[in-house]
């Protein structure tokens, strides 16, 4: 993919292309001072201001485009300052002239490619303007190459619709990834999943005509630290016998982000060769309704052994998850994060575009953080309140997957996952949304990988 990202970053060598300046608003007056008169009167009569996303464009003495103007605003993150560009800006070329206070130019060009995403699987994109930016200098095109690449995985593996990315397309595609890099990929489908011991993921995917599986991706030396990513992978979720209201259910092909997520993820580490033992463990499940589907009340065995009393036949991400930690803590890896479109409370406490982290390690918590405001990737850390474990008590099983009242949602969820992670392993939570619901530059609406880049920062800072 060239992502509209060509050769020529460097001023000397980059022709006719037209400059590119972005400008916060206390940068504005100091461009005044030292643009051409031209410049500066035509930019003051068409009332530019450095609003964030707007843009001025400058005509030479010759009447052609001879300068473009980008506004950031006071507060948006440089990063996406070209981001609005790739649709927006007359066919061409184009350079970065300097780089804006707080920006880097690997991140600026991955803003830009970002801005190129299309999902154009069953609609061609609207045939629009064929802007194409010079690499700026001193841009790493390989992470951009790698980082812009998996995210476009993930939105276009989340923005299919279920129809077209059930269990087994799905599976097709991490092994696709997996073939790709080098990796090994083993699947375990259907009445499998019981014989080597993976009940719960089988009994939430039993109902459905499409049968479960687990898919099971591991890459690089085996003596090397290791990084093991789970992501939810229920394809579509009707919410089994506790049906889903036709509201709660029209968005639920989007409920198989987390694999989609951790996939991408994973992809882009094997691209980097990133000095890791890598795992990605992806349950893929759909939740339908049969007469074999899982009853309120049913009780099952996990992988680790505990018994879940089924509260909530919704509820059904967590069970595909349990067994999937319990796995993954077999092997103590340096790292372990899931990632899961797991709780509309976490949607009600933080809003669509701020995952919540859930730790129980403070060190890792705070690193995390620390990338995803690093990234422009936020995430907010939420509390894994011991004393909330209570609200899972099952008379009858060793936990109940639902609590029986509409507290803390997001937590409890969280504790209930927690039960299947061995004490002493850094473990990451991420309840995410993995959908924009409304587009911004970079971040059209439909799906996103969020936390892929901060999870990958962390990953490249720490073991790289």
């Amino acid at each position: 993919m060239s992502f509209s990202l060509i050769d020529g970053g460097n001023p000397r060598d980059s022709g006719g292309a037209v400059p590119v300046t972005v400008l916060r608003k206390d940068d504005l007056a100091g461009w005044r001072e030292r643009a051409p008169v031209r410049e500066r009167d035509w930019v003051a009569a068409t009332g530019f201001t450095a609003e964030a996303g707007k843009i001025a464009l400058v005509p030479d003495e010759n009447g052609r485009l001879g300068r473009v103007l980008v506004g950031l605003g006071d507060s948006e993150a440089a990063m996406w300052a070209l981001a609005g560009l790739p649709e927006t800006l007359p066919e061409g070329t184009y350079r970065l002239e300097g780089v804006p206070d707080g920006g880097d130019p690997t991140r600026i060009a991955l803003g830009w490619a970002l801005g190129t995403y299309a999902f154009t699987r069953y609609k061609d994109k609207k045939h629009g303007n064929d802007a194409r930016l010079a690499w700026p200098e001193a841009a790493d095109r390989g992470a951009v190459e790698r980082l812009a690449g998996a995210i476009f995985l993930s939105r276009d593996l989340v923005n299919t619709p279920a129809s077209d990315m059930g269990p087994a397309e799905l599976a097709a595609a991490a092994a696709k990834v997996a073939d790709q890099a080098g990796a090994h990929c083993r699947t375990i489908v259907g009445d499998d999943l019981l014989a080597e011991n993976y009940p719960t993921i089988h009994t939430v995917g039993r109902a459905s005509d499409r049968a479960p599986r687990l898919v099971d991706i591991t890459w690089g030396r085996a003596d090397a630290p290791k990084v093991t990513l789970v992501g939810k992978g229920v394809c579509f979720d009707s919410g089994g016998l506790d049906l889903k209201p036709a509201s709660g259910m029209k968005m639920m092909k989007k409920d198989m982000a987390g694999a989609a997520v951790m996939l991408a993820l994973g992809q882009a580490v094997m691209a980097a060769g990133l000095p890791v033992r890598l795992r990605v463990l992806l349950p893929l499940v759909e939740n339908a309704v049969s007469g074999n589907a899982m009853r309120p009340l049913d009780i099952i065995r996990t992988r680790k052994g505990l018994t879940v009393e089924i509260g909530n036949t919704d509820a059904e991400g967590r069970l595909i998850l349990c067994d999937a930690l319990a796995e993954a803590s077999t092997e103590a890896p340096a790292l372990l994060v899931d990632a899961a479109t797991l709780t509309g409370a976490a949607r009600t406490a933080l809003g669509p575009e701020l995952p919540a982290l859930f730790c129980n390690n403070d060190a890792l918590a705070a690193e995390l953080l620390a990338a995803g405001t690093a990234e422009d990737d936020p995430m907010w850390r939420m509390p894994l309140w011991k004393p909330y474990r209570r609200l899972l008590d099952s008379k009858a099983a060793d936990l109940n997957n639902v609590s029986d009242g509409p507290h803390a949602g997001a937590i409890t969820a969280a504790l209930y996952l927690q039960e299947f992670v061995e004490p002493g392993i850094p473990w990451a939570h991420l309840d995410v949304m993995a959908w924009n619901p409304r587009s911004r530059p970079g971040r059209p609406e439909g799906a996103e990988a969020q936390a892929l880049r901060a999870l990958y920062a962390h990953i490249a800072s720490r073991f790289g």
